[in-house]
């Protein structure tokens, strides 16, 4: 495998899992309540030490010198390649919960092939992932549940939810070269294998909590050209600020 493409496969993997990660430390001390605030961050950890992983691998790849910090705190927005669901911010818990457990189930297929590769590091980094997004799957499920077969103001707020993220859902199954080469090389599944098992493990938890997907095929995309909404830049500007207001400080 050519290190380089190598590289973009575990940086976009990375970005996702960091974004994804910030989302949930902004839920500190904004839980519902302390055990699901403590919760609430613990999944946010277990995302950030996955970006680390991804972006440190990437930057040992790439050979150029930098580090996984470098990666992330020293990269500008449209070298970032997050898939955009991660960057939807925190609307209010419902809204938390659909991108979580959207992104949880994408994770789930991602790294179970990841697992089965001869690339130690990788398939290590996977293996141990696999167990935390296990659980992860479990937390967010139970609160679709919970919201979804609760009262008429919690099926309605998580309903919303749905709708409202449901357009970046197509993202996740979209190819381009990069992709489909990492296809061939074993490292990744098709987008259409990745859809028929994502639709068909969410639509199905949906039913369950009286809850309805949405009829549309639309998808807002962009973010493997480095395009991204407007909520990214607010996230780097608050997530890179000490980095770059003190250039490789010691501490």
């Amino acid at each position: 495998m050519d290190k380089l493409i190598l590289y973009k496969f575990c940086t976009r993997l990375g970005d996702t899992c960091l974004i994804m990660s910030h989302r949930q430390a902004e839920l500190c001390s904004n839980g519902p309540f302390l055990e699901e605030d403590i919760a609430q961050t613990n999944l946010g950890l277990d995302l950030l030490g996955q970006a680390e992983s991804l972006l440190k691998y990437a930057a040992e790849l790439e050979g150029k010198g930098r580090t996984a910090d470098d990666l992330a705190y020293k990269r500008p927005e449209h070298k970032f390649e997050n898939l955009l669901l991660t960057e939807q911010p925190n609307t209010d818990f419902a809204f938390v919960i659909v991108r979580q457990y959207f992104m949880s189930v994408y994770l789930a297929k991602v790294y179970e092939k990841l697992a089965t590769i001869d690339d130690e590091v990788l398939a290590g980094i996977a293996e141990k992932a696999i167990k935390e997004i296990k659980y992860h799957i479990r937390h967010f499920s139970m609160w679709v549940q919970r919201l979804g077969d609760g009262t008429e103001a919690s099926n309605s707020k998580i309903q919303t939810a749905i709708d409202e993220l449901w357009m970046f859902v197509g993202e996740l199954f979209e190819e381009d070269n990069q992709d489909k080469l990492m296809v061939e090389a074993g490292y990744q599944v098709s987008g259409d294998e990745l859809k028929a098992y994502w639709m068909e493990v969410v639509i199905a938890e949906l039913k369950k909590a009286t809850l309805v997907a949405p009829d549309s095929d639309f998808a807002q995309t962009g973010s493997r050209k480095g395009v991204h909404t407007e909520y990214l830049g607010y996230i780097l500007a608050d997530m890179q600020y000490l980095q770059r207001a003190y250039p490789d400080a010691k501490w």
